[in-house]
């Protein structure tokens, strides 16, 4: 998918759109940030915007890797991936006083322990990763991650899973009751072995359509984001969205300014534009996430306040974010990882 906004689209949904000022090009998550918003943002800045996306962090990052430093300016990697990226040096530094907005970020994410001070990203969105369940297909538990790794017979062939390592193997880890950076030799043999053993009930790995398939009933159950799981029960009300007992996966996207951007202050001037709380409304709006940003309140659909997918019951398990292994540890995840694929 790539969204192009060109200076001749600009000036026609604006008769006072500013001369173009060069360009932006972003790498972005699918289905995440509303056409509307980038052509707001060519309005008031002339600058047009390309936008390639990608379905996982860790597509996202070897794709950055495989040759794609250099082509784009900003990327938005979830949490644990910022320190990966941080560590392997593909993250540009902000000056302290280049972000104007840079104090509307809130407290709590101002920082943040995968990026200390903000020194490369701002906060994008944050929220959970569980399962959904289209309760007219199964009336059991849902709040289990059985539904994942032991399928109850009525779910088997009926399950898709996201193409992403990170969020797949702390699910698993979790459902295990095992550390995630576990070194361990029986837990991970326990591990490998439980993840082959689940992978001949589920239908699918994917991420994209994720939601498609719960809404066309190609899928019974199946890993979703919260707000990809908002947006499915907007289409179909018996899709519902779990909480299990033995925990879930929470994060934090981040908008990031990649080394050698081509356009890095066109890249600073998009940050700075995230960070003014009625842009950054508009995208809670449309990906149904929470922000990290203060003054927010005012713009946002009073409906994300009450949304079942943003609470979780008294009795959920705890949200746990994904943890970044050392190299030898993560040497194995990988592996386990591709034997999982194969």
């Amino acid at each position: 998918m790539k969204y192009l906004t060109s200076t001749a689209l600009a000036l026609a949904m604006s008769a006072g759109a500013a001369a173009a000022d060069g360009d932006l090009v972003i790498y972005h998550w699918f289905e995440y940030m509303p056409q509307e918003l980038l052509d707001k943002f060519t309005s008031e800045t002339g600058i047009n915007v390309t936008m390639d996306t990608y379905d996982s962090n860790e597509a996202m990052l070897a794709s950055l890797k495989a040759g794609g430093m250099g082509t784009y300016d900003v990327a938005v990697p979830g949490d644990y991936m910022v320190k990966i990226m941080v560590g392997e040096g593909l993250l540009d530094t902000i000056g302290a006083d280049e972000l104007a907005n840079k104090g509307n970020i809130a407290a709590e994410w101002a920082d943040p322990s995968f990026d200390p001070g903000r020194q490369h990203s701002i906060p994008y969105q944050w929220g959970s990763t569980a399962f959904a369940v289209d309760t007219d297909a199964y009336s059991g538990d849902i709040n289990t991650t059985d539904i994942l790794f032991n399928t109850p017979d009525a779910l088997k062939g009926k399950i898709n899973v996201l193409d992403s390592q990170g969020e797949v193997l702390a699910m698993a880890a979790l459902h295990m009751g095992i550390p995630q950076c576990s070194t361990d030799r029986d837990q991970l043999k326990a591990l490998n072995d439980m993840l082959q053993a689940a992978k001949g009930d589920w239908a699918s790995f994917n991420s994209d359509t994720a939601k498609e398939v719960l809404v066309s009933g190609d899928a019974a159950a199946g890993m979703i984001y919260d707000g990809f799981s908002a947006k499915a029960r907007e289409e179909k009300a018996s899709i519902t969205y779990a909480f299990p007992k033995e925990g879930y996966v929470v994060w934090m996207d981040n908008v990031v300014l990649l080394k050698d951007a081509p356009n890095r202050e066109n890249a600073i001037t998009f940050m700075d534009f995230l960070l003014e709380p009625e842009n950054i409304a508009q995208v809670s709006n449309y990906a149904r996430y929470g922000l990290g940003v203060t003054g927010a309140e005012a713009y946002l659909d009073p409906e994300l306040a009450t949304l079942p997918e943003s609470n979780p019951p008294a009795d959920a398990g705890e949200g746990a974010f994904i943890e970044v292994c050392d190299e030898a540890t993560q040497a194995v995840y990988d592996q386990i990882w591709t034997n999982l694929k194969k």
